[in-house]
């Protein structure tokens, strides 16, 4: 849970420590305006992302299940900036399935962390590895880093990819092709 004051003492020293007067007309308010930001921010540190995952429904024979282009914002926790894109979740049930929007769900209480891409991608695979138990699970995530295109290299436009596979998906070749292939 976010501690307001907490944040907002920060904020106004971190005003006071990059030579600005946090008491001037414009700045007065944005301690706590930063403070109630990271209430939305952050606000997967306070949620269990497997509550979305525990209704489940029948459906057998069910092959292959993807959601893919499930926008995202995260804060790398190495700089606090933004990285932000599109995760591409996919598995194959063994008999049971959930609702398409739990998917989205689970993946926003992940990235509303102070985190890694990688870690988020792991998350979400074992997540479902872990509860749905299906034959396989292939995770991607495409993302802009704004430590990356904002400071140190400054380059725009560059997208990171991670993946995390499991199950059937894990050294198949074929059925790791097929998901890139559905993705396009």
């Amino acid at each position: 849970m976010v501690d307001r004051e907490k944040v907002a003492t920060a904020v106004h020293l971190f005003l006071e420590g990059i030579g600005e007067d946090p008491l001037r007309e414009g700045l007065l308010e944005t301690p706590m305006r930063v403070a109630r930001m990271c209430e939305e921010l952050y606000c997967g540190m306070d949620q269990d992302p497997l509550d979305h995952l525990s209704k489940q429904f029948t459906a057998e024979g069910s092959e292959l299940v993807i959601e893919k282009d499930i926008t995202f914002y995260s804060m790398c926790e190495h700089h606090l900036m933004p990285f932000f894109g599109k995760a591409h979740v996919a598995y194959i049930p063994s008999g049971k399935v959930v609702g398409l929007s739990k998917l989205a769900r689970m993946v926003d209480v992940f990235a509303r962390r102070a985190q890694i891409q990688e870690k988020l991608t792991i998350q979400i695979a074992d997540a479902l590895e872990e509860h749905l138990s299906p034959l396989g699970v292939m995770v991607m995530i495409e993302a802009e880093h704004t430590c990356m295109t904002m400071r140190g290299v400054k380059k725009t436009g560059s997208i990171t990819v991670s993946t995390a596979t499991r199950g059937q998906f894990k050294d198949n070749y074929d059925k790791q092709k097929m998901f890139l292939d559905l993705l396009k």
